[in-house]
């Protein structure tokens, strides 16, 4: 009888799935998605007892020829084989080669529409100047990387095979399990012009009297590509987008430049001695124990390097231990300056380099968003475990390396006037990307995710921390990405691919790799687990993965295993579909319990009989004499009694009816609670939380949180009881905007109009004047100016 009832209970409560379709099951486990769990990865999502990863250690000496712009080095790496494998050759990533003529970078690149191409309406769907630019300047510029040699570490050449931007080395004798192995490289090539061909590292030219250079430097030396349980050798090719899967080691590394250059780079200076003058370093000295930025280098130095160029050269020595890549940048152009910071124990150099084209921005906020930076990252997984941490300006709009990272926003200079003025936009942009990109140094520099296959992984998570440390910054700081609310255009889009898709095939990449994960992060801290669940469950990721090499799978277990919550229909909805929530009220129901007692019950029935509307023929008759009113004699028994009368017959049977109750069922009936059934669809598929604002009729308002599970049943429509002490006069589906629901029209009880407004426009005449066009004054040159 029980089990009865409970399957009544449900079928009012939630309403009961329709036979005529199949049941879409969005709480199913993720079982048939997720790997199977090994000694390597376990179920929990926590590193196994038999986890391994490989080791890659570098010897780098590398020469900038700044007239020719060019960069040429050699290498040693030493390789170690921790996997249970034995392996016949390596893979090595020769990025630059993106930049060769015949690469597939260019080969794949499509045009827009035929529509847009040839009929642009603006210039948000037409060509710009400078995409016509690189179309051309791709094709005329010498890049690619030159490799000159590849030897075992005696000199034995070693074989090697090209395949676009991976290199294949076979190995004189297999690497068996727990081996090492040193080769030797030689390779050189032409650095691309950042602002022309793109992506991630190149130089700026300035155009100026003093014709110097920034040069950004990255992805220049060949690097060996990861290789790991759950994929085998990542040698997946670099189209652009997928970024960079590497293993951890340490470097040794050796710049050589023009000697009046200021080098910023992965690691610690080991030289400074011979590089920087004894001023310079006394100031570096006081910035290690500085709360506030010192200047090592000023801008008055800066600007004098700038005008006298220098025909020597010096070479800069840095270190760095545990890094997964290493970057560099060089300019004369430079102002650098340094403030101390700690992260638990650790004590950190926060630095900043950038010409005075950056001032008056850089040298307030740089310095300072790499500390807050640090600090905001680590209360959420870690204390930062590097020495230095460094912002550099230049070509780069956002690009991130260990401990260094290339960061573009700058003041606007007047031409005519020479006032130096800055937006809104770009004051908040350079502090969120100095946020965004030393915020990688702990996804994915430290959490070594698997760029080239899962963008999510490092763009979105860190997207989310940059949300949370821009709140900390300032209140109301204009984010850009990590609330639910700015993703819901896009969810409502049609040109969409799930997250869970490869690096190289996404599609909207801002939208789909970094927004829309850093919201659903955000709604499952805020709205689903809470921030205390949510808190914990995600440190225990970054601290189990921190120098360790996660997949999506050791994310979606971890959370859901420190959190003690089952999340695969989150993770299923959010991550492998394009589903967008979308759930709307449909209609509202109102019953109150009926106390039984006559006097109540008709005086209840009367009232809403009076309420209904008087017939328009009765409006219309009002006035109108009838005969009972000329013959009141006419008038008995029923004139003075309607349907609504108490008799005693109904005092009776109430009478009888109270005392047949126990006490729990008498007080029930007194309660005067008043019930809503409400029923809800869910019209974008996404099965998420109901967030209600209860309005009742006292002006009290009240917030009653749902479970997603509320739709495991019947995932389309849902009919929920809500209970009242006073009668209900508003309710609101998602009244904060907390679960990126795309259509905020159908949230309400009663319905809302939505605002609006209504832009009207002057007719214009005389347009296409040719007589009128001919006799305007033509402008001179300097007019132009």
């Amino acid at each position: 009888m029980m089990i009865i009832a409970t399957a009544l209970a449900c079928a009012l409560l939630c309403g009961a799935a329709s036979a005529a379709e199949p049941f879409d099951d969005k709480f199913r486990q993720l079982d048939e998605l997720l790997p199977t769990p090994t000694a390597v990865r376990t179920a929990s999502g926590a590193p196994g007892h038999a986890y391994w990863q490989q080791r890659a250690d570098y010897r780098v000496r590398v020469r900038l020829d700044e007239a020719k712009r060019a960069i040429a080095g050699s290498e040693t790496i030493t390789y170690t084989n921790n996997s249970p494998d034995t392996l016949d050759y390596l893979w090595i990533q020769l990025d630059q080669n993106m930049f060769a003529k015949d690469s597939d970078n260019r080969r794949v690149q499509t045009a827009p529409s035929r529509e847009a191409w040839a009929r642009a309406r603006g210039a948000d769907d037409g060509v710009h100047f400078e995409g016509l630019r690189f179309m051309l300047e791709s094709r005329a510029f010498d890049g690619g990387i030159d490799v000159g040699s590849v030897t075992a570490e005696d000199g034995t050449p070693l074989r090697h095979t090209i395949n676009k931007t991976m290199m294949r080395v076979d190995l004189a004798q297999p690497l068996k399990p727990g081996a090492r192995i040193s080769l030797r490289m030689s390779w050189s090539f032409n650095v691309p012009e950042m602002n022309v061909l793109g992506r991630r590292s190149g130089y700026e030219r300035f155009d100026d009297a003093d014709k110097n250079d920034i040069f950004e430097i990255a992805q220049f030396y060949p690097r060996v590509a990861a290789y790991y349980d759950s994929k085998g050798w990542q040698n997946k090719q670099y189209l652009g987008d997928g970024e960079f899967t590497l293993e951890f080691g340490d470097y040794d590394v050796e710049v050589t430049v023009p000697a009046d250059h200021i080098v910023a780079a992965t690691g610690e200076l080991q030289n400074a001695g011979e590089v920087l003058s004894a001023a310079q370093r006394a100031r570096l000295d006081q910035a290690r124990s500085s709360d506030r930025p010192v200047f090592v280098v000023t801008q008055k130095e800066a600007e004098a390097a700038e005008k006298a160029h220098s025909g020597a050269t010096k070479t800069w020595h840095f270190k760095a231990k545990n890094v997964r890549d290493f970057a560099f940048a060089s300019s004369r152009k430079f102002i650098w300056d340094a403030q101390a910071t700690r992260s638990g124990a650790n004590q950190v150099l926060a630095m900043s380099f950038y010409p005075k084209e950056g001032n008056p921005l850089w040298e307030r906020y740089s310095t300072q968003a790499i500390v807050h930076t640090i600090d905001s990252y680590s209360k959420f997984s870690f204390d930062y475990p590097y020495p230095v941490a460094i912002s550099v300006n230049g070509p780069v709009g956002g690009m991130e390396y260990p401990m260094i990272s290339f960061n573009g926003p700058r003041p606007i200079k007047d031409k005519k006037t020479g006032d130096i003025t800055y937006s809104k936009r770009t004051k908040y942009g350079l502090i969120g990307v100095i946020i965004h990109e030393v915020g990688h140094n702990y996804f994915p520099m430290i959490v070594n995710s698997d760029e080239r296959q899962w963008t999510w992984m490092d763009e979105g998570i860190n997207t989310f921390l940059q949300s949370q440390a821009e709140r900390a910054w300032e209140k109301d700081f204009p984010l850009g990405r990590g609330d639910a609310r700015y993703i819901t255009t896009y969810m409502a889009s049609r040109n969409q691919v799930p997250i869970m898709t490869n690096a190289e095939s996404t599609i909207q990449r801002g939208n789909n790799a970094y927004a829309k994960p850093a919201a659903a992060l955000d709604i499952l801290r805020e709205t689903i687990l809470g921030r205390e669940l949510f808190d914990f469950a995600f440190r225990q990721y970054a601290q189990r993965w921190k120098f360790k090499r996660p997949t999506p799978a050791d994310f979606f277990r971890t959370m859901e295993d420190a959190s003690g919550t089952d999340l695969d229909w989150f993770w299923r909805g959010w991550f492998y579909t394009t589903d967008a929530v979308d759930i709307g009220i449909d209609g509202i129901t109102e019953y109150s319990v009926s106390s039984k007692d006559p006097e109540q019950e008709k005086a209840w029935q009367k009232a809403r009989k009076d309420a209904e509307p008087v017939s328009i023929t009765n409006q219309r008759d009002a006035g109108v004499k009838h005969r009972l009113d000329l013959h009141p004699e006419l008038k008995d028994f029923y004139n003075e009694h309607d349907d609504y009368t108490v008799t005693n017959k109904d005092r009776n049977k109430y009478n009888e009816t109270v005392a047949g109750l126990e006490d729990w069922e008498e007080d029930l009936l007194k309660q005067g609670k008043h019930l809503y059934l409400v029923d809800f669809s869910n019209l974008g598929g996404l099965v998420m939380p109901l967030i209600l604002e209860i309005e009742l009729k006292s002006g009290k308002k009240y917030i009653e949180r749902v479970p997603a599970e509320v739709w495991r049943y019947t995932p389309k429509k849902i009919t929920k009881l809500i209970v009242t002490d006073e009668p209900m006069v508003g309710l609101v589906q998602d009244p904060y905007w907390e679960t990126a629901d795309i259509d905020q029209s159908n949230n309400a009880w009663p319905r809302r109009a939505t605002p609006s407004r209504l832009e009207l426009f002057k007719t214009e005449r005389g347009q296409d004047d040719l007589m009128k066009d001919i006799k305007v004054p033509l402008k001179k040159n300097e007019d132009k100016k």
